[in-house]
């Protein structure tokens, strides 16, 4: 409430601010931040700005990760890592390749041809110059110390996670079971994880409201697989799927879990096995990189043949009997040892996970029903005491109690009894449970201590103690410390809403002659209701041998519920009182996996007036659910009603929003919208807010599909599949006068969901062309007539008259095209004169490339002819003149212009040409003092780039004067080491030049400028992963003292959006503003 007020006043205080204007901001981040959901105005969704928010269940789904390394789940940060030193590995694969071709060439000592030689070993050299200028960061100051910093670097001497963020605090880690799992899958994963708490520290235990990190387990497609260690907040998967139910592989997979990467991949391995690439199956190679030593720690610990995590001999074989990983054998006995075991932890294992922890060094888990301990320095001889601090943990099935007794408790006196000199007992299962008890000084009597829940947790703390010598007979005789015993007691008394009760020793078979009793007690308006998770008692047709017997009352001759054995899962019990008895009895011989059922207390909350339901109230056990009437959903809250996503909108206008907006939309949501309009209308759409999960090159999760839809109800047009942040930067206009928005989520990870308006609009076009001779154009409330290529609008507005060309000029304004002369394929007319201009992208030239060329020759080309020039117009430099039947070779401009003329005389014609146009990157542009463009690629603002890019951009000032460029825009492919897709800039445009930086991902670098007249900027993507691109700013200007260059962000002046020349952008409708903002319609 309070962080509430806080926010009210903040927000206050901004409409005080910014004036009385800002008021309906102000009233609908509150809404939002309260959690109401209403209807937006079409005013609102334009004017205003609602915040980017993201559930915390991103490991929630382990499908998603963003790669994989046999079973372990990877980040798309780990993916570039792990790709990073498979680069790094190929690199040192190929100069190994190269010392061994020659030293066979001089063995042999044969010659291959000079040219040969020469070009591959310039290849390797420059993969060899690759690796090294990659394994060093990308600080450009560079010098022999880093890679002699790389050799030096200490070994790391195990595969466990070297992250601290992520070990699960205190070592608990919180667990969810999903429902679909059966009741023996509960007992298989709870004994692997007390074969975890057995051997270390480690406490797994069930998940609570108040843990925001917690693993679950689940079934996923890829079957068996999992995280390496905790992963942010949330939840996060650990899939058990098909053939995955094996105690070995659910240890094998808690292991990652805990922290462990898989015991091969560490950086020494190749000295203890050999990996046999040819052997492993293709595309598995992978699995076999070693990892850095940012992933992983050594704790000391040497490499182990026996973890439970290292692969078996024939991981990802291509054929049987065939070894891809093989220790390599003992220098004495000359044996090699075994791998791949999926028994047990192995001692490697232990060591390695309480040192990873920070176990203490004595003290144990106890999952036995009863058993003995005491503190190292109990009963000692020393001449001294060291300091002691160890823990203990005893685990009891859920339902049981635990009897602890210290027979003997021998320590200092100590007035405040603090944790110093002191045993400490809580009940749970760390040291922030409950505190039972803290005991000190001498006991003549035991102590005996009995937990409320199905854990205790007992922490033993000695200072260090000097014996004098002239004392030492007389303290020898002297005991220190404790001694305890203690034993878990099945049944007792429970007043609470809810439990869980197992059988005696579970997740084991039950014990023999066990005899346990349970009162339940719920609040008195309640009735006490069971609820089977697992059951499996000996079978009996009367059930005399093993039994569990319920009773409605606390005595033991309350009416009977029910008495059960056997092996098929009960139905829910209910008690008609708030009290229940539960008895469970084992004979002598025959035991079976045994129960576990929750207990809750259960009240028909739809009977009363307070359940809050807007509709309707469905009574369930323990609880209850609100549902909702037809044409209605359930709102977030669980409770209120609102209009079913989807429908029917048939306005003039209007407005959609995502479900729940502008807070989390639902998950496994399917929502469809259709907009009719008439007949002779379209429809525009326009997004305000667009946040869903996803990147827009893989909308496979969640996403918005456009489409227009013809009378016949078929699909006319596909207007584009979206998700992400990123939404059409257009108005969406319908081809027909019906348009379908369809919204589909899947079952894990939200965001703010999206907000759209629409407006429809009579298409003049529709009845008779609009009037217009050749081509009509609607527009928002009205529609221009436009002609075709080579000819003029008249003055009326509709009809087309020849241009200056009489009727061949053409404005090619694509990033890529074809044209062909007139008539073709067929000759070329007498007396024609034609003209094509071709613009691309500021930043990228155009390559015209001639598929077929046949034109009258001449020596001169003086009858018929093609001219072409470098620029907008005759004027421009020529690029040549052509005839004759042999094409031209490819002709490149030096600038995004290009400008091409046709002629031909009043006799002979011959077929004409065919050529291709597209727009290639990088070249020299000329700095000015007017700011001028350059975009990644020609189709920037539409598309991602592509792969295997390679550009090279020189940019040229006066001489005296420097070039400043600054990048307004910037979004290439994540990675540590920019490897993979990557700008550098170099001040000048020699190979010696100095290199300013490497940048890649969505950090913007900002400022450069030149200390000479030139800059170049390189530009590289590798064959995978694309993004947005980016968009640099440059300008001549005045020189400066030394080299500027500067990460820091700042002021910047924003590029024109639509970087190709578009037909369309007189329509003000069709663009955000120049600021970045959507337009406002009215």
């Amino acid at each position: 409430l309070n962080i509430f007020f806080i926010i009210i006043i903040m927000l206050s205080m901004s409409v005080f601010n910014h004036g009385i204007s800002n008021f309906p901001l102000f009233v609908s981040l509150l809404l939002a931040v309260v959690g109401q959901s209403r209807k937006w105005t079409m005013d609102e969704l334009l004017t205003l700005r609602f915040p980017y928010l993201s559930s915390n269940d991103l490991y929630l789904d382990v499908c998603k990760a963003g790669g994989f390394l046999a079973d372990i789940a990877l980040t798309h940060e780990e993916v570039n890592e792990i790709r990073h030193l498979r680069s790094v590995a190929l690199s040192k694969t190929a100069l190994a390749m190269e010392d061994h071709q020659h030293h066979q060439k001089k063995k042999k000592k044969t010659m291959m041809p000079t040219l040969v030689a020469q070009s591959n070993s310039a290849q390797l050299q420059k993969l060899h110059r690759r690796h090294h200028s990659r394994s060093c960061n990308n600080d450009d100051n560079k010098n022999s110390s880093c890679n002699i910093k790389r050799r030096n670097r200490k070994r790391v001497r195990r595969a466990a996670t070297a992250r601290s963020e992520r070990l699960w605090e205190n070592g608990v880690i919180p667990y969810e079971i999903l429902a679909n799992f059966s009741g023996e899958h509960h007992a298989l994963f709870r004994r692997a994880m007390n074969h975890w708490e057995n051997y270390t520290c480690l406490s797994f235990v069930p998940r609570t409201s108040e843990d925001f990190s917690y693993i679950v387990f689940t079934i996923a497609d890829c079957g068996c697989c999992s995280f390496v260690g905790k992963r942010g907040e949330g939840p996060q998967a650990i899939s058990i799927g098909k053939n995955c139910d094996k105690f070995g592989i659910v240890v094998h997979e808690l292991g990652h879990v805990v922290g462990f990467w898989h015991e091969h991949t560490r950086p020494d391995r190749d000295q203890f096995v050999d990996i046999f690439y040819k052997n492993i199956q293709q595309g598995q190679d992978y699995n076999f990189e070693k990892l850095k030593s940012s992933e992983v720690n050594s704790l000391g610990q040497g490499y182990d043949f026996a973890s439970i995590m290292h692969y078996a001999r024939d991981t990802f074989s291509r054929a049987m009997y065939l070894d891809t990983i093989l220790p390599k054998p003992d220098s004495v006995t000359l044996e090699r040892p075994e791998i791949g075991q999926r028994i047990r932890l192995s001692p490697g294992d232990i060591i390695q996970t309480n040192s990873l922890y920070k176990c203490s060094k004595c003290g144990q888990t106890f999952l036995e029903e009863s058993g003995s301990f005491a503190s190292p320095d109990y009963d000692s001889k020393a001449k001294h005491n060291d300091a002691l601090l160890c823990h203990w943990r005893i685990n009891a099935p859920k339902g049981h109690r635990i009897i602890l007794n210290l027979t003997s408790v021998l320590l200092p006196e100590n007035v405040d009894c603090g944790p110093e000199n002191s045993i400490e007992v809580r009940d749970g299962h760390h040291n922030k449970s409950p505190l039972i008890g803290r005991y000190c000084g001498r006991f003549n009597e035991p102590i005996l201590i009995s937990s409320e829940s199905n854990r205790l947790w007992i922490q033993y703390q000695a200072t260090a103690e000097e014996i004098p010598k002239k004392n030492l007979l007389k303290e020898k005789k002297k005991k220190r410390g404790f001694a305890a015993v203690y034993h878990v007691h099945c049944g007792g008394n429970f007043t609470a809403d809810s439990g869980v009760i197992e059988n005696p020793n579970y997740p084991y078979d039950y014990t023999p002659n066990s005899d346990c009793v349970w009162t339940i007690t719920v609040p008195e308006e309640y009735q006490v209701a069971i609820i089977f998770t697992m059951f499996q008692l000996e079978q009996h047709e009367d059930c005399i041998y093993d039994f569990l017997e319920f009773r409605d009352g606390h005595d033991e001759d309350s009416p009977l519920i029910a008495r059960l054995c056997g092996y098929s899962l009960p139905e829910n019990i209910k008690s008609t009182t708030n009290k229940m008895r539960v008895r469970f009895v084992s004979d002598a011989s025959v035991e079976k996996y045994g129960f576990s059922f929750n207990f809750i207390k259960e009240f028909d909350e739809c009977k009363t007036t307070n359940h809050g339901c807007h509709h309707k109230c469905v009574n369930t056990l323990g609880s209850y659910r609100c549902e909702c009437d037809i044409g209605y959903e359930l709102h977030s809250d669980g409770k209120s009603c609102e209009d079913a996503c989807g429908g029917y909108l048939k306005g003039e206008n209007g407005s959609l929003t995502s479900p729940n907006f502008p807070n989390l939309y639902p998950n496994k949501k399917r929502c469809v919208w259709e907009i009719k309009a008439h007949s002779q209308y379209r429809i525009f759409l326009n997004f305000t807010h667009f946040d869903l999960e996803g990147v827009l090159t893989n909308c496979e999760y969640d996403y918005v599909k456009v489409t227009s839809v013809d009378a016949e109800g078929a699909v006319a047009k596909v207007h584009g599949q979206f998700c992400g942040r990123i939404a059409p930067q257009f108005l969406l206009t319908s081809e027909t006068s019906h348009l379908r928005i369809k919204f589909v989520t899947d079952s894990s990870v939200q965001k703010s969901g999206f907000a759209a308006v629409y407006f429809t609009d009579r298409d003049e076009c529709e009845v008779d062309n609009g009037g217009c001779e050749q081509i009509c154009k609607n527009m928002i409330g009205s529609y221009v007539c436009e002609c075709e290529s080579g000819y003029v609008l008249s003055n009326d507005g509709h009809h087309c008259k020849e241009g200056p060309s009489g009727g061949c000029k053409f404005e090619l304004n694509t990033a890529f095209g074809q044209l062909t002369s007139p008539g073709y394929p067929e000759d070329y007319p007498n007396d024609k004169e034609c003209v094509w201009h071709f613009v691309t992208t500021p930043g990228h030239r155009l390559q015209l490339d001639f598929i077929e060329f046949e034109i009258e020759p001449h020596q001169d080309c003086a009858y018929d002819r093609i001219d072409v020039y470098d620029g907008s117009s005759v004027d421009a430099p020529s690029l040549g003149t052509y005839c004759g039947p042999r094409a031209p070779e490819k002709i490149l401009s030096s600038k995004n212009e290009l400008y091409l003329f046709f002629h031909s005389d009043s006799s002979v014609q011959r077929k004409g040409f065919q050529a291709h146009y597209t727009s290639v990157c990088g070249g020299t542009i000329r700095a000015e003092r007017t700011v001028g463009y350059v975009y990644s690629h020609a189709t920037y603002g539409g598309s991602n780039y592509e792969n295997r890019v390679a550009c090279e951009w020189t940019l040229l000032a006066e001489d005296g004067m420097s070039v400043e460029i600054q990048f307004t825009n910037f979004e290439l492919e994540e990675e540590v080491h920019c490897e993979y897709d990557y700008v550098e800039i170099y001040d000048g445009d020699s190979e010696n030049a100095m290199r300013l930086g490497r940048y890649c991902g969505n950090k913007q670098p900002n400022l450069f400028i030149s200390s000479g007249p030139v800059l170049r900027v390189r530009f590289r993507a590798d064959d995978t992963v694309t993004a947005k691109g980016f968009v640099f700013e440059y300008v001549e200007t005045d020189p400066v003292e030394g080299l500027i260059y500067t990460e820091e962000p700042g002021p910047t002046t924003r590029p024109p959006l639509e970087p190709v020349i578009n037909e369309k952008a007189n329509n003000r409708f069709l663009a955000r503003t120049a600021a970045g903002r959507r337009p406002h319609i009215h």
